[in-house]
């Protein structure tokens, strides 16, 4: 007995693969990987033309190989079991993968919450700005209407001072007080 093919796949995705004798594998290995997710079982046997395809379904992952006989499950059954990719090890790459694409989860929730943090922050100094810049346009309006009204108040002054610097005049010319 030869096991003359191997294969990881996530999904139909074949991710390593391995033909140890000629032939065209990849056809076939692609129907048993589209079976396999079908069943969803975690072992399974499928005979295909001259050959029986083994597999192994852990978490998403098939593992698969292709032997020439029909009769020994034993063989394939251990080494599908005895696979690098299959040992729960500390450091699988799995686990590391997925504890990786957690940890980028928490980043990024917490670069989003920072982010509506300052967003916030910004926001309240906008809005602090734009009431400074209403109140300094409308202390800008009294004072505009206190000068005018000194203007007008200051107009009616000269006014009154020429009419009465005018009015002494006359009233001075009139009584020959002022040589003519």
């Amino acid at each position: 007995m030869t096991i003359t093919y191997s294969c990881v796949a996530n999904g139909r995705a074949v991710l390593a693969e391995l033909a140890l004798a000629g032939g065209s594998y990849q056809e076939a290995a692609a129907t048993v990987l589209r079976l396999v997710l079908l069943r969803a079982e975690p072992k399974t046997i499928i005979h295909m033309g001259s050959f029986v395809y083994h597999t192994l379904f852990i978490d998403g992952i098939t593992y698969l190989c292709a032997t020439d006989n029909a009769l020994d499950t034993i063989t394939p059954s251990a080494f599908l079991t005895n696979m690098k990719y299959n040992k729960n090890q500390d450091g699988s790459s799995i686990s590391t993968l997925k504890s990786q694409v957690t940890d980028v989860k928490n980043i990024m929730s917490q670069n989003i919450d920072e982010i509506l943090e300052s967003e916030k922050r910004l926001n309240i100094y906008t809005d602090r700005t734009g009431y400074l810049q209403t109140t300094a346009k409308e202390s800008q309006k009294p004072r505009k209407i206190l000068r005018r009204i000194w203007w007008k108040h200051f107009k009616k002054i000269i006014i009154i001072t020429v009419v009465i610097l005018l009015s002494i005049i006359i009233i001075l010319l009139s009584t020959n007080v002022i040589p003519t």
